[in-house]
């Protein structure tokens, strides 16, 4: 473990000053708290990852098959006939340099190889090597280099100092999609079983469990109803909600954060009260019980079978139509990649709100709704009765997650929301938010302890941000739409912006919510008082 740095050392440590040798010259260096633990034997081989073993990426010797090289320019032939957008990225850059002060490791670090356009060059560079006439002929004046086991070690570093965020093809004037790179180079890493644990851990525990967490069914229960204690002690009202319910209208799949730990257990506890206040006729499930998907940062065929157990859960239990949580990756999988891989779902219904009568168009071919699209139409029609002063000690903005923003479009809504129950809410710098959005820093399977430097570097940009705010508007908490930002954030605020809390939208929804039967409201979820005692506001 490395002594983590302060954040003045974080901020004296950035030089931007191009290094004096080429790029090509200059040796990885995998540096402590820069990089995850290597995946375990027992996750790999739950994953049918080959080269199942225990290894340290710090130690000289990587325990890597004799044929290594050959089984990794296999594997990148055998991607680029199969994903034309992957041969195209390979030859389209013209490094013009648009993307590279738009990622946040390399805003946060200095460190070159961390542009998007030189992390990409890493993998070109062996393309056009292996791939291309001019690279075979002319090497190092064709931008080609061999793959030995020092290029393969800074691949393994770099792709994993890639949040696939996907800033940084907002900009590129070609449209390429530095994500797909690095998603295509730790594919071709998990030839080898060069993975992080903190990505096949999960993936295996969903595979075993179907959750990241490895909850079993008794324990996701169990875990609820201390929530719907805390409801009860709040509120005065006893909530009892299904599980695994055949024929419900919907089944309601969030990610198993919310499960476990804060801040999103506030978030869950939103879900439930709202749910219970609308009288939605709803299935939790404890076997699909998680909406994130690990596999995606993992592999495209990893991603898919994770997604699926969703769907296989929803035809089992024979629900109409899924409404899913505050999740980041589990959207973008579900909104650019479902009706690839396991769509269209048939078997089930187009989304129909049972209380606005709202029909989701945008959901004809996944069935699956944002939570953020139907709780926000539930406010436009008037169904929800509102007090936005129970959270008058909050001054909020909002960050957009990149899978959700970037990956999906959902930018108003949440907005939309927030201003219905909340009275002091103010933006950050246009060039922060919505599309141009920057990353939590922590995403793609790096939001682990030991990799803590990496992470802070990385959400320098947003933190900078919100530190912004905080000082022109006094904000105190950070409102998202993600789990996984919702436990990055929570550290990068304490690091960067102390007295910036974290918050999930649907926390600050069930505060201001005016439940039918409640008692006087005396504090919020986090059993803070409130600003002052609500009851009669309508939104």
């Amino acid at each position: 473990m490395a002594k983590e740095m302060k954040p003045n050392e974080i901020i004296q440590s950035i030089n931007y000053t191009p290094p004096a040798k080429p790029w090509m010259e200059l040796p990885v260096e995998i540096k402590p708290g820069m990089f995850c633990w290597g995946a375990k034997a027992k996750s790999l081989n739950i994953l049918g990852l080959p080269n199942a073993r225990d290894w340290n990426p710090s130690h000289e010797d990587w325990k890597l098959p004799e044929n290594w090289k050959d089984t990794v320019l296999e594997g990148m032939a055998d991607r680029l006939k199969k994903y034309r957008s992957f041969k195209l990225f390979m030859d389209i850059c013209v490094r013009c340099g648009a993307c590279a002060d738009k990622c946040h490791f390399f805003l946060g670090s200095g460190d070159p190889k961390n542009m998007p356009v030189l992390r990409a060059e890493l993998m070109r560079s062996v393309y056009r090597r292996y791939f291309t006439t001019p690279g075979k002929l002319l090497g190092k004046l064709g931008g080609a280099r061999d793959l030995d086991i020092n290029v393969l070690k800074e691949w393994w570093y770099y792709f994993f100092q890639c949040t696939e965020c996907r800033r940084c093809s907002v900009f590129c004037p070609y449209g390429i999609d530095t994500a797909e790179i690095t998603i295509m180079g730790r594919e071709m890493l998990n030839l080898l079983g060069l993975n992080i644990e903190w990505i096949a851990g999960p993936a295996s525990a969903c595979y075993m469990k179907g959750n990241h967490l490895g909850l079993e069914p008794h324990t996701i229960k169990s875990n609820v109803e201390f929530m719907l204690d805390d409801i009860e002690t709040v509120t005065g009202i006893k909530i009892d909600p299904p599980f695994n319910k055949k024929g419900a209208d919907i089944l309601f799949v969030t990610p198993s954060g919310d499960l476990f730990a804060d801040p999103g257990t506030y978030t869950c506890m939103g879900y439930l009260m709202l749910f219970h206040e609308l009288g939605l006729n709803y299935t939790w499930s404890t076997y699909a019980s998680e909406g994130g998907n690990f596999g995606f940062f993992t592999s495209n065929e990893t991603a898919k079978r994770l997604n699926y157990k969703i769907y296989a859960e929803a035809k089992r239990l024979g629900v109409k139509w899924i409404l899913g949580g505050e999740c980041g990756h589990m959207w973008r999988v579900l909104n650019q990649y479902m009706d690839t891989w396991n769509g269209p779902a048939d078997f089930l219904e187009v989304p129909r709100s049972p209380i606005t009568g709202t029909v989701f168009e945008n959901a004809k071919g996944t069935k699956m709704v944002h939570i953020a699209e139907f709780t926000a139409d539930l406010i436009r029609h008037g169904k929800l009765k509102l007090d936005p002063s129970r959270n008058d000690d909050l001054v909020v903005t909002y960050h957009d997650s990149c899978n959700t923003a970037r990956g999906m479009g959902i930018l108003e809504e949440p907005r939309y929301i927030i201003r219905n129950i909340c009275n002091n809410f103010y933006e950050m710098p246009e060039d922060t938010i919505r599309e141009k959005t920057f990353c939590c820093g922590s995403g793609s399977g790096l939001n682990a302890g030991e990799d803590m430097d990496l992470r802070m570097k990385g959400g320098l940009a947003r933190a900078n941000a919100v530190r912004y705010v905080q000082q022109r508007y006094g904000v105190n908490m950070l409102a998202n739409i993600c789990a996984i930002d919702r436990a990055a954030l929570t550290t990068s605020m304490n690091y960067w912006c102390p007295g910036v809390g974290v918050t999930g939208v649907h926390e600050m929804v069930a505060n201001a919510l005016v439940m039918k039967g409640e008692k006087p409201r005396e504090t919020n979820l986090r059993g803070e008082p409130l600003p002052a005692k609500g009851g009669e506001g309508n939104v």
